[in-house]
């Protein structure tokens, strides 16, 4: 199971890292999660510079791919060279979009009209892009999810380990990762919020 976790310059550390640990949970049953990008290096919101472990066009063969988000997300959705190296298809892939991710998905023309979820900062450039933004932090319809808000990130894995591999399987991910004395809270919690869309 191939797994792209899109990761562009100006990068948010949350969305992405968050993903791929949630994800990688998964390794055991041979899933592949990567962190891909459009260069070798790239560089986070925060400094944060690192090495990508695919090239982009890795995402046009995976199983599922994550957009993550990050500050230069509005930059890179009117860079058509990037853009044009992703050859996509919700028929076939599960296909996530994180925060700002979500503009990346309106304006390759993934989003299929369905309404989506986003962050507060990016919710006016999606509505320009003609998306309806849900009040929520996920939503998902077919092969189609996005999520609002940093740590909403966790919903996004459950719902990709969930579609692929079962509820049991998303649950024993996300206890692993949350906070102790609220683990049983924290999966009950977030499996009724993706639940709803499986």
């Amino acid at each position: 199971m191939d797994i792209a976790v899109l990761t562009f310059d100006g990068f948010n550390e949350l969305d992405s890292f968050i993903a791929a640990g949630i994800l990688n949970r998964m390794k055991d049953a041979g899933w592949n999660v990567q962190i891909t990008s459009p260069s070798q290096y790239v560089t986070s919101m925060n400094g944060v510079t690192i090495q990508s472990q695919q090239p982009l066009e890795f995402a046009n063969q995976a199983n599922v791919v994550l957009f993550g988000s990050g500050a230069l997300t509005r930059d890179i959705a009117q860079d058509r060279e990037i853009l044009s190296r992703l050859k996509l298809n919700p028929e076939t892939q599960l296909i996530g979009g994180q925060c700002s991710g979500t503009l990346l998905m309106s304006v390759l023309g993934l989003l299929h009209h369905i309404p989506v979820c986003t962050d507060l900062t990016t919710k006016p450039w999606v509505i320009e892009s003609g998306a309806t933004v849900l009040d929520q932090p996920f939503y998902a319809q077919g092969n189609l999810a996005t999520a609002g808000g940093c740590l909403s990130s966790k919903y996004l894995a459950a719902w990709v380990i969930s579609k692929l591999s079962g509820r049991a399987d998303a649950e024993s991910a996300i206890y692993y990762v949350a906070p102790v004395g609220e683990k049983e809270s924290t999966v009950e919690h977030c499996m009724s919020v993706v639940g709803a869309y499986l």
